[in-house]
């Protein structure tokens, strides 16, 4: 045998190679492994096996999840879910593909969300919005009920077909808002706060049918269990199935295991009502029944003693004695009306000898007299002042140093607008101002 016989390498075909490589892994990883990324890529056949993508921000795996495996998921795998998955790590010897095949899956964020559910729940505990105290009843007969759900879902048909069937005399409102979803939280806050302000209300539910943590999130929001705590009308709580609790369940005056639970917790049972009524109806006629037989006899008894007092001859002289007290009476009126008018005449004369009319025309003649007076002294007075103040200005002209200046003097200014009063106080070639009795002069010392 020649060297290279004893030193050739083990040659594999691609199928023996894809089937070593896929031994070694399952080898390496028998009990699969838990691993946690973003869905993209979902594929649902008619198979009812389910292909997709996981994947982090710097890698990718192809995914396999057959149909025994898919049928016991709770929810609908789709495009951007974050997951966490048990999956056998295999390769796919057709193509040689590595691959993960998965027989679990859930929503990665449920133990997160649970975390926060707890945290928001110790928080609002804290706050007082869950004290027994502050529960209010429900209303016996509400005349009007508004139902915060989405008007699609099956919780709004349980409820309008439970409380139709009890007590359809009761007026139901679908206050329609979106239960699941970012969008949900704020819309259902807005709807308890307007429902709340309307006072169309005597009660209002909040539900929504089953689901996972996720689906059931909006009702664990701060806002919406703030407005349930803030409401003026009672608030009952019915979300998700019997085993499910949110914030608002705690927050609610009431809460509910289901839809249609809640339905027969907020309206009376008609049939029941009716067969209450009916006992009530007989009940009503016997007592009656025994109250107007016990009123017959106690009529016969004072019929009986009346018969024995003969009251006719009493009633004849009471009825003379009232003719009597009514012509006094007749004679009594007339007296005091006669009286009140005679009075009100001397009134009436007294009234118009002080008549305002009378005292009007002397006092009106005495303003005009007042007037002219007045207007006679104010120009009197006007004449004097202008003559002192003509004789004033006439003294304070006399002494004006502008009077002085009329009569031929002048003043002399330096520079610096000084008054001069020598002519030492002018150097040589300074300007000087001269005032006169009308204008100026500018002049220059020469010597």
């Amino acid at each position: 045998m020649s060297d290279l016989d004893r030193n050739a390498p083990h040659v594999f075909t691609p199928s023996g190679l894809n089937r070593l490589v896929r031994d070694l892994l399952e080898d390496a990883l028998p009990m699969g492994v838990w691993i946690e990324g973003e869905l993209s890529n979902v594929s649902r056949p008619a198979s009812g096996h389910i292909y997709f993508t996981l994947k982090d921000a710097n890698a990718q795996v192809r995914c396999a999840m057959f149909r025994m495996a898919a049928s016991r998921l709770r929810f609908r795998p789709a495009d951007g879910m974050h997951v966490l998955m048990r999956a056998k790590v295999g390769l796919y010897e057709a193509r040689g593909e590595f691959q993960l095949v998965a027989d679990h899956m859930e929503p990665a964020g449920e133990g997160a969300l649970q975390r926060e559910f707890e945290q928001l729940k110790a928080r609002l505990g804290a706050e007082g919005l869950f004290d027994p105290e502050r529960k209010r009843p429900l209303p016996d007969f509400p005349k009007r009920i508004g139902v915060i759900t989405s008007p699609s879902g099956a919780a709004v048909r349980d409820v309008l077909s439970v409380m139709g069937r009890r007590f359809p005399l009761a007026e139901v409102d679908v206050l329609p808002v979106p239960v699941q979803g970012r969008e949900a939280p704020p819309a259902i806050a807005a709807m308890l706060r307007s429902a709340s302000a309307s006072g169309h209300y005597d009660v209002l539910l909040v539900t929504r049918g089953g689901g996972s943590l996720e689906d059931l999130w909006a009702f664990n929001d701060g806002s919406v269990a703030r407005a349930i705590h803030a409401s003026d009308v009672p608030v009952v709580s019915a979300v998700g199935h019997e085993v499910d609790f949110t914030i608002a369940d705690f927050v609610a005056d009431l809460r509910a295991a289901t839809p249609s639970a809640a339905a027969e917790l907020l309206v009376p049972d008609g049939a029941d009502l009716e067969r209450r009524l009916d006992r009530l109806r007989q009940r009503m006629a016997t007592l009656m029944a025994r109250r107007l037989q016990a009123a017959a006899q106690r009529a016969d008894h004072w019929q009986a003693r009346l018969n024995t007092q003969r009251p006719q001859a009493r009633l004849a002289r009471d009825a003379q004695r009232l003719e009597a007290l009514r012509r006094r009476l007749h004679m009594s009126i007339g007296q005091a009306n006669a009286l009140r008018r005679a009075r009100l005449e001397r009134l009436q004369a007294r009234l118009a000898a002080r008549h305002p009319r009378l005292r009007l025309d002397p006092s009106r003649a005495r303003l005009a007299e007042l007037r002219q007076r007045m207007s006679s002294a104010i120009g009197r007075r006007l004449e004097r002042e202008r003559a002192r103040v003509a004789q004033q200005g006439r003294t304070l002209h006399a002494v004006s140093p502008l009077a002085t200046l009329e009569r031929g003097y002048a003043i002399v200014f330096d520079e610096r607008d000084a008054i001069v009063r020598r002519a030492a106080d002018v150097a040589v070639g300074e300007r000087v101002r001269v005032m006169l009795g009308e204008g100026e002069l500018r002049l220059r010392r020469e010597d």
